[in-house]
């Protein structure tokens, strides 16, 4: 855990109300956009933006100080962003699950791709945004946390509650989706 968190929960357990306050500045503005990424809907993401940080502060005894404060914080949004599809009964990631429960993505290879050869098929950054737009949304996220947000696998996993093989070959999955949309373009 970056030891800046660790101190300022630590300091908050202690007493320090404004040591609080620093996490959220710290953490406001990239909770906000991976609610964004999650939701697509912003009408919701002050919200949920808020609940996330609640359910924080009403749980900050439970954090275990071993653990990254970034990813909890994360898991808590993206909970609180699954709560919200529940009460929608829409979840934006079944979309490539068939109706026996099985991923229609599985067969895609995967290649070994960089994403400095994903960025040197792109004209410019809008086209890569544009591609990004046209693939699953589970794999947008899981692309979007690891070069956006500078995620590790490990981190997404613990986030998404999966298991660290299966976010790293949907990751190799997901740069083999965008590689193809690309590639379509071109």
């Amino acid at each position: 855990m970056d030891k800046n968190d660790a101190l300022l929960v630590e300091n908050y357990l202690a007493g320090d109300e404004v040591a609080f306050e620093e996490l959220v500045k710290r953490y406001l503005k990239p909770v906000y956009n991976f609610l964004y990424q999650l939701t697509n809907d912003q009408s919701v993401l002050d919200d949920l933006t808020q609940v996330t940080f609640l359910k924080a502060w009403k749980n900050i005894k439970k954090f275990d100080p071993g653990k990254s404060f970034k990813t909890w914080i994360f898991t808590i949004a993206k909970n609180t962003a699954y709560d919200y599809f529940k009460k929608k009964k829409t979840i934006p990631f079944s979309n490539f699950i068939d109706a026996e429960g099985n991923n229609k993505l599985e067969n895609i290879s995967d290649a070994n791709i960089l994403p400095p050869e994903i960025l040197e098929k792109a004209d410019a950054a809008k086209e890569l945004e544009g591609a990004m737009t046209k693939i699953s949304d589970h794999y947008r996220i899981i692309l979007l946390m690891r070069y956006k947000d500078d995620f590790t696998l490990q981190e997404i996993a613990e986030i998404l509650n999966l298991s660290y093989n299966t976010v790293k070959s949907q990751h190799q999955r997901a740069l083999a989706v965008l590689r193809q949309v690309l590639d379509s373009r071109i």
